[in-house]
């Protein structure tokens, strides 16, 4: 099989492009997905670091990658929701580190999976699955956001943020974003009511009156203000920091489920969601995809495409 992976951790001179993967297990209730596109995402960067061995097994070589989009290839014997030849995206987070998204064929627990909006290219439906879900559950269960809601978004021009102002307006909630001067018009874009300059101070100095939820995608001295900014502390969440448990809020750590997927596709087809794709790369450019990623400064997503 080939695919890209790294034999040891580190930087991103340990990705290589190999021809000589094994072929993936394909177990009783395991789908096997050729992959037409893979999503780039700050957390394949963290794995390939080593940041993550004491929260999974990781077993070498190690393929990157936990977004994808493609076509069944073939389904265990206990599948039921797919069958060979259908479109799927999902985000495949096994419960190892081993099999990822930037190779000829994934291996992906079905609850890890949805079939594709028709709407979206294998691209957009790559760049999809972790940020929608991070958002999606967020909002809906976290934070359980009702129309007419005001909500706060942090970092809303960035792939959570923006797929969490367009769930949130979806929701009827009034969004309030925040993004650099220079990135203003993408979360109005997404359907912002409004959007504030984080480089000018705290944003609970800027706000009318607090908000009913904070989603917090920044950390640090923005999650420490995040208090300021609401009625209530149990209504803020972080996907960045779990010091927000001792705030009062809730630390989300994003997890596949089929329904939400099945979910985020329904609101993309529906027109409710969209995919800004930044850039597209070739798989042998994986390393330069997640520098770019790495760099923090994308607005939309990165994707690797391995077929059209």
């Amino acid at each position: 099989m080939r695919g890209i992976a790294y034999d040891e951790f580190g930087g991103p001179q340990v990705l290589t492009l190999r021809d000589d993967l094994p072929d993936p297990p394909v177990g009783p209730d395991t789908v096997l997905v050729r992959v037409h596109a893979a999503g780039v995402n700050p957390v394949d960067m963290l794995i390939r670091a080593g940041g993550l061995t004491g929260a999974y097994p990781h077993h070498l070589p190690i393929v990157p990658g936990w977004d994808v989009a493609g076509v069944v290839e073939a389904a265990g014997p206990a599948v039921t929701a797919f069958a060979a030849g259908d479109e799927v995206f999902g985000y495949v987070r096994r419960d190892d580190v081993q099999w990822g998204t930037t190779a000829e064929f994934v291996p992906a627990p079905q609850r890890c999976l949805a079939h594709k909006p028709q709407s979206l290219s294998f691209a957009e439906a790559a760049g999809l699955p972790l940020a929608g879900l991070t958002a999606y559950q967020s909002l809906t269960e976290a934070l359980d956001v009702h129309e007419g809601e005001r909500v706060l978004v942090h970092r809303a021009a960035g792939g959570v943020g923006f797929s969490a102002v367009q769930i949130a307006v979806a929701l009827g909630a009034h969004v309030i974003g925040t993004a650099s001067p220079r990135n203003h018009g993408f979360p109005r874009d997404a359907g912002a009511a409004e959007v504030l300059d984080y480089s000018t101070g705290p944003i609970s100095a800027q706000l009318s009156e607090p908000v009913d939820a904070v989603l917090d995608l920044v950390g640090g001295d923005t999650l420490a203000d995040a208090p300021k900014q609401v009625r209530d502390p149990a209504r803020i969440v972080s996907v960045v920091d779990p010091v927000v448990n001792e705030m009062g809020g809730r630390y989300v750590f994003v997890r596949p489920e089929h329904e939400h997927l099945e979910e985020l596709g329904r609101m993309a087809d529906a027109g409710q969601l969209r995919v800004p794709i930044a850039r597209a790369f070739p798989l042998e450019q994986t390393a330069e995809a997640q520098e770019l990623v790495a760099g923090g400064h994308v607005r939309g997503k990165v994707v690797v495409t391995l077929r059209s």
